[in-house]
């Protein structure tokens, strides 16, 4: 069955039109309309397999198939792997100072044969690749303030180039920062100097388009996706706080001068004031020969209640594709219908060209937190395997709506068994007295897509929203057609609260944990991870673990618990293995990097058999996909090891780049 959304091309040729307005809001069509074909890229599109040994986006392509053609690293010799060089950039901050604490997720790009990076003070450092040698910073001056999240926050720069670049002129090349305060810094690539065309002075104020809920700024945390000559920009917010928030626009602006082009919404227009949210905050796919942009829109506000929003909102927790030129909702897939669960689309979809039953199938997969693969035609939206509407359980709150059915992908099979409750750690339970066994028994579970509730302990979410797949996303090698992901196994606790109590027992919150308001709804909740007094995991292992899928047949290779669990100094036996956060890279020399682990180490697997091959000690878990290049004909592999508390106080501002030594 097919729960995917068309919706056809220039579907508001028919609509009044504002000549003063500067962008065009694509919003869905009415299905009678006839389809035309997307135009292409203005530029010479960027294959899907990159010739290349840059890795200019935050994904290594905009693919996102975080894959390297560079064969100099293989499987026999990555044992040999050696710390070349090392840089601190002094931004890190554990909170317990004036500052907020610091949460570096940010992705090296090499470009311009310099590597780049932005930091959690909005800060960019241009370094040598073969050095680490300091060339320029960029202070972009932003106030370092948690606005909307719990920390500061930063998950990168993005890179372009002029494609017949003006002699002599500056700006040529530009590499752009965003700021928790939605400003988009674009900066000469070679000095570091400010793009005076760009914005106002070479700062853009994306906040100028936030003019519904206005309740915070859209926080550009993550980089924005480049194609051509324009930048599609995606936002984050302030999670669980109000069922008022800003509606998810996505804005696409000229590289060169910030100019805004079009603008896409994700909720209907009429509801856009009682709602919010459905934005796009993670990574985004481009495929310029198709010419579509692939967005992965998260849900609704608020999260974990939807009675303001019984209407449909198709577009909200679902990958959309839209026209690169116009920004026209193509097709549009759903993967959680009403979302009451914080289920968000967390990563980009990874485009892959697959072979299924001798069938070559332009394909992408959209992981999910809830441990789904959705591998759907990525011309059409249409599944490459069957994928089922089931039926899953309402709940007891009078003022909700709940989706009688959410589709269930039938191949890949779901990377987490979501059919029972998780199991209880006998370790943890002894600990605890029986506690956690007393938790798991009186917590609500009715299989996936249990509702939450206000019954006491409450909700036992799992997957959670911390769990599965995270923002890291899917790696795929295109000659073995091998898709590489790490998922966690995670039970969490979620309660909602009624409004009349919550101020009565609402108390300080932490890094995605806690109480939170849900302000404007008639409940505020509570959530919290089933972990014992000593902090251990109430739930069995592994909790986490890499997965490698033959997607010509949508089977599992292998899998293995990856990373340990580490806290007071104690390391749990890694065939238990570690939540995470961070994705994988993949390389022709069939080796995959990866960091994302408790324990702070960065690893390489065998992608063939997922033997671990190598690992190194970094300063904090290294929660930022690991970036593959070669500069002057050596091969590196750089991890920034930034740390986040969602997964453990330990936090660094490290940039640790790895080679073979040069004799080999």
């Amino acid at each position: 069955m097919c729960t995917c959304v068309a919706f056809p091309l220039h579907a508001q040729d028919d609509a009044p039109t504002d000549p003063d307005a500067p962008a065009q809001d694509a919003s869905p069509a009415p299905a009678d309309q006839p389809q035309e074909p997307a135009p292409r890229s203005a530029r010479a599109p960027v294959p899907l397999v990159p010739e290349g040994a840059t890795w200019d986006s935050f994904h290594g392509q905009l693919s996102a198939q975080k894959y390297s053609p560079l064969t100099e690293i293989t499987a026999e010799n990555v044992g040999r792997l050696e710390k070349v060089w090392e840089v601190h950039t002094g931004d890190v901050s554990d909170g317990s100072g004036d500052l907020p604490t610091s949460v570096w997720s940010a992705t090296p790009v090499y470009a311009n044969e310099t590597l780049y990076l932005g930091t959690p003070f909005y800060r960019i450092f241009a370094l040598d690749p073969a050095t680490g040698e300091e060339r320029w910073t960029y202070d972009s001056g932003t106030p370092l303030e948690a606005m909307t999240q719990p920390a500061l926050k930063n998950r990168g720069v993005a890179y372009w180039e002029a494609e017949e670049p003006a002699e002599g002129e500056p700006c040529q090349k530009i590499v752009y920062l965003g700021t928790m305060n939605a400003q988009l810094h674009a900066v000469d690539a070679d000095t570091g100097a400010l793009c005076e065309e760009f914005g106002d002075g070479g700062v853009l104020d994306v906040n100028q388009w936030n003019d519904t809920n206005d309740r915070w700024p859209l926080s550009l945390l993550q980089p924005p996706t480049v194609t051509g000559d324009q930048l599609i920009i995606g936002w984050a917010g302030k999670d669980w706080a109000s069922a008022e928030a800003p509606p998810g626009t996505v804005f696409s602006v000229d590289a060169r001068t910030g100019e805004l082009g079009w603008t896409v919404n994700f909720i209907p227009e009429e509801m856009r004031p009682q709602t919010g949210t459905a934005n796009v905050w993670t990574a985004m796919s481009v495929d310029e020969e198709l010419g579509l942009a692939y967005l992965p829109v998260s849900s609704p506000s608020p999260n974990y209640w939807g009675g303001n929003r019984k209407e449909e909102i198709p577009l909200a927790t679902s990958v959309t594709a839209v026209d690169l030129q116009t920004g026209e909702v193509e097709w549009s897939y759903q993967i959680v219908h009403h979302d009451i669960w914080d289920y968000d689309t967390n990563s980009a979809p990874t485009l892959m060209d697959i072979t299924v039953d001798g069938e070559e199938i332009p394909a992408l997969m959209q992981a999910s937190k809830m441990g789904f693969l959705f591998v759907l035609n990525r011309e059409t939206g249409e599944p490459v395997w069957p994928i089922e509407e089931r039926e899953v359980p309402a709940g007891d709150i009078a003022s909700e709506y709940y989706a009688p059915t959410q589709p269930f992908p039938t191949r890949p099979a779901p990377l987490l068994d979501q059919s029972e409750k998780p199991g209880v750690w006998w370790a943890a339970d002894l600990v605890s007295l029986g506690g956690c066994s007393r938790l798991v028994e009186d917590g609500t579970y009715r299989g996936m897509y249990t509702p939450p509730t206000t019954d006491a302990p409450g909700t036992l979410a799992f997957p959670d929203s911390a769990g599965g797949v995270q923002w890291g996303g899917v790696a795929f090698d295109p000659e073995s057609q091998t898709a590489i992901m790490n998922t966690s196994r995670i039970l969490q606790v979620i309660q909602l609260v009624p409004r009349g109590e919550y101020e009565e027992v609402a108390t300080g919150s932490g890094n995605k944990t806690g109480f939170s308001p849900q302000e404007g709804a008639p409940y505020g909740m509570q959530l919290f991870t089933a972990l014992n007094w000593l902090g251990m995991p109430c739930w069995e292992p592994p909790y986490g673990e890499l997965v490698a899928i033959d997607m010509t047949t949508g089977e599992q290779k292998w899998r293995r618990p990856i990373g340990a669990s580490q806290k007071f100094g104690f390391y749990m036996p890694e065939s238990m293995g570690s939540p995470t956060i961070g994705g994988p890279a993949v390389t022709a020399g069939g080796v995959i990097f990866i960091g994302s682990t408790m324990d702070a180490k960065v690893r390489a697997y065998d992608l063939e058999t997922g033997e671990e091959l190598w690992e190194d000690t970094v300063m904090a878990p290294a929660v930022a996909n690991p970036a593959v290049y070669e500069h002057e004909g050596r091969q590196y592999v750089a991890f920034v090891a930034g740390g986040n508390t969602i997964i453990k106080d330990q936090l660094g501002d490290q940039v640790a780049v790895y080679a073979l030594p040069e004799d080999d």
